[in-house]
């Protein structure tokens, strides 16, 4: 690639899309394609690509596609025995109703419009266990106590390029804040930053992190769906910028052994469009922010397959890696499950539990769902951990693997209250297929002791 050559340059306006603008950008040939997307159980944007005048012309009433997109493995196999889908039910079609007025250009494929869609079933309600749809539900139930939640996404991934022995980190070295970085990186991050500007998603930093080829991306605070729809897009523009690069943009939690990528959520409720979690740091927390560290502290433990979905979910959590190990929170401590930071107005809450593997509608429906049960029942805040997190004897910690998260999780009757059997049911069902897979698996470390 031309290091020059600046593959995000667009003809087209840059920024979201509206559907009377679209309508102008197809009668002037500058949009000939539209790609139809939802998320799927993994966080990834599925879809299809469509001729544009035929979309807008005969599928603005919605589309179909194979139910099967929210019943598989990250690998797309199909998964059988899901309550919405199967082989008993013959992986049939639901209908995918796009979402016009939120339009958003795709700078690295120019002429290339996306579109979010929302599954229905065929009365027209939607899939319950979609997880954008999942993460709405979750919101409108807080809206209705008053409140309205603010996001700030923080994400950490590993570029890997492709080394003699396999992928190798794309730098070798600790660039924490670094500000000299290899003239391949400096470009990549260039690029990609315009790229998220074309497509009118903000970002407040980059920054390299602390293993080797680890970056982090930070956005800013702004609406809840909307913050999740533009992480979910830039994950995807991420891997295609890379690939033009020859690297590869890994979310894994533990990409490497003893390397843990994080995707930390900072989260405040508004009310009335004033900041309800606002204090002085040093003092107590408000009644609003305290009621929701008491729902998080008390929910969470019930509903980790949603912020930690996978088997390698779980190999991130290890003392002193800034990565939690106990479901406790404290006031701006890194340690902690639940971070109390800002100031002020900017006072807000940072959730460290879900790994860059999450998928992040499902994440924060879980945060929010938890939020909610605290506001709801009032619950009392337990201590802030004021000591080393990692020896907090008053919290209870992790669980250690994703069995036993799933154990809990599908027999929690909390789980059932906040959530509905059906998405605890099909949650339950996807994280046992990603522990079926590893069951079954011999992988090198297990060749390396056992062949002697």
């Amino acid at each position: 690639m031309n290091a020059t050559t600046d593959p995000t340059a667009t003809p087209w306006p840059a920024g979201p899309v509206n559907r009377s603008s679209l309508q102008r950008l197809l009668k002037d040939r500058a949009v000939t394609d539209i790609m139809l997307a939802v998320p799927d159980l993994h966080g990834r944007l599925m879809g299809k690509l469509f001729n544009a005048s035929v979309f807008l012309s005969r599928m603005t009433g919605g589309a179909e596609m194979c139910s099967y997109i929210l019943a598989t493995d990250v690998d797309m196999t199909p998964l059988d025995t899901f309550d919405c889908t199967g082989w008993d039910q013959g992986f049939g079609d639901f209908l995918v109703i796009p979402d016009l007025d939120q339009v958003r250009m795709l700078p690295h494929r120019p002429g290339t419009a996306l579109v979010f869609g929302t599954p229905v079933h065929d009365d027209a309600s939607p899939v319950q266990v979609a997880p954008r749809h999942l993460l709405a539900t979750q919101l409108d139930r807080l809206r209705h106590l008053g409140y309205e939640v603010k996001v700030g996404v923080e994400v950490e991934f590993v570029l890997y390029t492709n080394g003699p022995q396999g992928p190798v980190p794309a730098w070798p070295a600790n660039l924490d804040y670094a500000l000299q970085h290899p003239p391949e990186i400096s470009d990549f991050l260039h690029h990609l930053g315009q790229a998220l500007s074309d497509a009118g998603i903000g970002y407040e930093a980059f920054k390299t992190e602390g293993a080797a080829g680890q970056c982090e991306v930070t956005f800013p605070y702004g609406d809840a769906l909307t913050a999740c729809d533009h992480y979910t897009l830039f994950r995807y523009l991420v891997g295609q910028i890379a690939a033009r690069y020859g690297m590869t943009a890994v979310f894994m939690a533990a990409p490497q052994t003893g390397v843990g990528s994080g995707l930390h959520l900072h989260l405040s409720l508004w009310n009335e469009h004033a900041p309800a979690f606002a204090h002085r740091r040093g003092q107590q927390p408000p009644p609003a922010m305290a009621q929701a560290t008491a729902g998080l502290i008390s929910a969470l433990p019930h509903l980790a397959p949603l912020y930690a979905p996978t088997a390698n979910s779980y190999k991130r959590y290890r003392p002193h890696s800034f990565a939690p190990t106990r479901f406790n929170w404290g006031f701006d401590h890194r340690g902690c499950a639940v971070r109390v930071t800002g100031h002020d107005a900017g006072a807000h809450l940072e959730v460290r539990l879900a790994g860059a593997d999450a998928n992040v509608y499902l994440a924060l429906a879980a945060y929010t769902a938890s939020i909610t049960h605290g506001i709801r029942e009032k619950l009392t805040v337990r201590p802030a951990c004021d000591g080393d997190a990692y020896q907090d004897r008053n919290s209870i910690p992790l669980y250690p693997d994703l069995a036993e998260a799933l154990a809990y999780f599908e027999h929690s009757t909390v789980a059932h209250l906040l959530l509905g059997k059906d998405v605890v049911r099909h949650y339950a069902h996807a994280a046992r297929a990603d522990l079926d897979w590893h069951r079954h698996q011999v992988t090198d470390l297990e060749r390396q002791r056992g062949i002697r």
